[in-house]
């Protein structure tokens, strides 16, 4: 079977809408490396969007999958549960930072945490309203599209977004905007939009996913804890991108000191699986009736499995100094292209394995250079090496390998990189 036979199948068959970002149809994935149809291999710097931080098929993740797909794969943890879903949340709950109880719901996707998250803020507070960030990502269903703080390609044509939603500008050093700002602009959204008394909830990436891997300051985090006591409102972190040993931490607000009321957990919660937590505060977990909480496929068994596997990869294989050591590896060879070519890499980040080159014109911010990005991301594909694009401008590539990956591999798939800069540019 050909990709450019299976390309033409899949546009037939599938909505446009779900697209892809290039026609390489997989065969088989091991660690960081992928096999397409054809037999060409690919080095992986996507990690299924953070979701494989433990590697394409780690043995130990397998193993527990295959366990218990013998055993059962489904009952419904709201009819008949299971000792995985109580462990498991009992890891999470145990994992999450901060001294106050903890509990936790299992889910399906990280939107649907996200959606959870709201209606047990709105049930605990009885308030309706929402602030959240220009830049964030925070799903595809209604209600977080309205959470999105980017339009295209997220929201066109589907409004419209539920009422209640505000948004206000992330703190953004690279680009401008002050913490100072961005705080005051949230006061203003008091003055002029909604009552703080009304709102429920304040929801924010600590490291921005899709908006370009931009990090919240210590000191913003804090103050919004502080904005959040006084007012009596709930503060969200999203935690679907970062969490699990992506950031050099289980979970990235952890190093800010600041403790979430509420925090969504997905992607690389099973190494491929799909399983979505929320993890809150006992009481406020506590807040919706029973039953006003729950989902079909939600906590799956094979899910649970494989999340409690990752759990003992992450602590066995230190993944959380690995994903540091990662950072620091591949943001040198970063700097060495941004001295090859000054005037188009505008600015290198990164939190943990969590990575960034944004790029631009003339070494300009305020130019930025998505023509650029976009030709890079597909010639490293044509070259065998997967990367991912982002930033509300189009104009970041980001960085997620697996937190397994070999550096002679990581080596290899920066040298294709700079061999892609070598032929644009």
């Amino acid at each position: 079977m050909k990709n450019a036979n299976l390309q033409v199948r899949k546009e037939n068959a599938m909505a446009r809408g779900q697209g892809n970002m290039a026609p390489v149809y997989v065969d088989r994935a091991q660690n960081a490396e992928v096999w397409d149809v054809e037999g060409k291999r690919y080095i992986d710097f996507g990690a299924g969007i953070a979701v494989v931080n433990t590697g394409h098929n780690h043995p130990k993740v397998k193993a527990a999958v295959m366990a218990q797909v013998e055993r059962f794969t489904h009952t419904c943890v709201m009819v008949s549960p299971y000792e995985s879903a109580v462990e498991l949340s009992e890891k999470l709950n145990a994992a999450a930072p901060g001294p106050t109880p903890k509990k936790s719901i299992l889910v399906t996707t990280g939107a649907e945490a996200v959606e959870n998250c709201v209606k047990i803020a709105r049930a605990y507070t009885g308030r309706p309203g929402v602030i959240a960030f220009n830049g964030g990502f925070h799903g595809r269903t209604n209600m977080t599209m309205g959470l999105t703080g980017k339009v295209a390609p997220y929201k066109v044509g589907f409004g419209p977004f539920p009422s209640d939603i505000f948004h206000v500008p992330y703190p953004n050093e690279y680009h401008g905007v002050s913490i100072e700002q961005s705080l005051n602009d949230l006061k203003m959204r008091f003055t002029c939009d909604i009552e703080a008394s009304r709102v429920a909830a304040i929801i924010i990436e600590p490291v921005q996913g899709e908006g370009g891997f931009y990090q919240a300051p210590a000191e913003f985090l804090q103050a919004l804890r502080a904005i959040c006591d006084e007012h009596g409102i709930l503060l969200i972190m999203d935690e679907i991108q970062t969490g699990f040993a992506r950031t050099g931490s289980m979970f990235a607000h952890e190093t800010s000191g600041v403790e979430a009321d509420l925090m969504t957990a997905a992607k690389g919660i099973a190494g491929g699986f799909p399983i979505a937590a929320v993890v809150g505060k006992a009481d406020i977990m506590d807040a919706p009736i029973p039953g006003g909480l729950g989902g079909t496929y939600g906590g799956s068994p094979v899910g649970c499995a494989a999340a409690l596997a990752v759990f003992d990869v992450i602590e066995e294989e230190k993944l959380c100094e690995r994903a540091t050591q990662i950072g620091e590896h591949m943001v040198t060879h970063l700097h060495d292209i941004k001295e090859m070519h000054t005037d188009l890499v505008g600015n290198i980040r990164n939190s943990g394995a969590m990575i960034a080159l944004e790029l631009v014109k003339d070494g300009d911010v305020n130019q930025p250079n998505p023509e650029l990005t976009k030709a890079l991301v597909s010639k490293a594909s044509e070259k065998g090496l997967i990367l991912l694009s982002c930033g509300i401008r189009g104009n970041v590539i980001r960085f997620l390998p697996a937190l397994t990956a070999e550096f002679d591999i990581l080596d290899e798939g920066m040298a294709m990189l700079k061999a892609c800069f070598a032929e644009l540019t």
